[in-house]
């Protein structure tokens, strides 16, 4: 039996209503226990015979593991969605309490990532209830900790589950078939000064304004090297400020000024080229600021995506996704990151998939219903494909 529209939308809704903040961006938050909990009463209740495991990453972070397996003598093929999502502090009273409007159903992570979760679950559960004999096994593993450090994805990997290949799911167009995308790292770009007192300026070194011929230079290359050499996969090279702290007060010269910035890379480059560029910055500002003392230190590197050995998943996913949509899908890039990057460098062939949603990160975040359903099928004709 097809997954209807009327199992997405109550399976979602029930999954929005659970709190899941992963604890890495926001300290108090819930983490991925009752939501995992949840996952596993869902597929007992839906009496598939799967095998389902809560695997404890940190306390209180599990991953969530569903085994369908097969006859035997098959490759094993992950869904691959995540369990966590960002804070809402900028929506408290509405986030956790989903909101059907026509096509779109509105709630913390309805997009960004329980709609993943849901597609997983609802076709394994096809699946099974549809008697096709699948010769390999299925493993559903939604994870913790994707919106923080990939806590969860990287465990997975360091499991030995042998898996042969992965299909992960993240929100974008439901068309689009990823087998690439950004790399990117958390760094602090810090200046270092003379604090003083303000009436002695022949002993003071003022680190922000160190720290603002820094910014300047690097605004400037993001306008003449990112934003004219965008990649036609994945875009332009990501490059945002998000942090900035420095001084002690009025009357002070600041000693020290820090920059958190998150900067992106692309396949074929490493963190080492951002990080290069910017201290060529520092060697530029220190020919013409007396004193200027630079220091980058880099939080979370995390290295490029690039499908690799993945043409027989892409095959038979493209037709899976051409059968549901009625056109061949559009395979691109992306200039986000996804734990897609971690399953493909444990050397599992990997490919990324979604379907439509918005708001991610923000107020009013939504996922269409329609295209969810859409989504559903084709993981599940894709996991036949593959596994039978």
């Amino acid at each position: 039996m097809p997954v209807t529209r009327t199992e997405v939308i109550e399976l979602l809704s029930a999954m929005v209503e659970i709190d899941s903040v992963t604890p890495w961006l926001i300290p108090d938050g819930a983490g991925e226990g009752r939501v995992a909990q949840y996952i596993a009463d869902w597929l007992t209740a839906a009496d598939i015979g799967a095998e389902i495991e809560i695997v404890e990453v940190e306390p209180g972070r599990p991953n969530l593991l569903a085994r369908l397996r097969g006859t035997g003598g098959g490759p094993t093929l992950c869904v691959n969605a995540h369990a966590d999502t960002v804070g809402y502090a900028n929506w408290p009273a509405e986030a956790l309490r989903p909101r059907l409007d026509g096509d779109r159903l509105y709630g913390l992570g309805s997009a960004d990532d329980k709609a993943g979760c849901v597609a997983g679950m609802l076709a394994m559960a096809s699946i099974a209830k549809s008697g096709v004999k699948l010769r390999g096994d299925l493993l559903l593993a939604c994870v913790a900790d994707e919106e923080g450090c990939s806590i969860g994805s990287q465990h997975l990997v360091e499991m030995g589950l042998d898996i042969d290949a992965a299909i992960v799911i993240e929100p974008q167009e439901t068309d689009e078939l990823i087998v690439e995308h950004q790399g990117f790292g958390w760094i602090d770009v810090i200046t270092h000064g003379v604090p003083a007192h303000g009436c002695v300026p022949e002993i003071g070194v003022d680190a922000i304004v160190h720290l603002a011929e820094v910014i300047t230079r690097m605004h400037k290359l993001d306008n003449t090297v990112f934003i004219p050499g965008a990649s036609a996969m994945n875009g332009r090279t990501v490059f945002h400020t998000g942090t900035i702290s420095g001084g002690t007060d009025y009357a002070t010269y600041p000693g020290r000024a820090v920059l958190g910035i998150e900067i992106g890379t692309q396949p074929g480059e490493h963190l080492s080229d951002r990080v290069a560029e910017i201290e060529a910055i520092f060697a530029e500002v220190a020919k013409t600021e007396p004193g200027f003392k630079g220091e980058v230190r880099v939080h979370l590197d995390r290295e490029p995506f690039q499908a690799r050995g993945h043409e027989r998943l892409q095959e038979i996913l493209t037709e899976a996704m051409t059968q549901v949509l009625g056109r061949s899908p559009k395979v691109t890039g992306m200039n986000g990151w996804t734990d897609a990057a971690l399953m493909q460098a444990a050397g599992i062939p990997t490919l990324l998939i979604g379907s439509t949603g918005g708001n991610y990160h923000a107020p009013d975040e939504w996922a269409s219903i329609g295209e969810l359903v859409k989504l559903c099928d084709i993981v599940e004709r894709a996991a036949v494909g593959y596994l039978a």
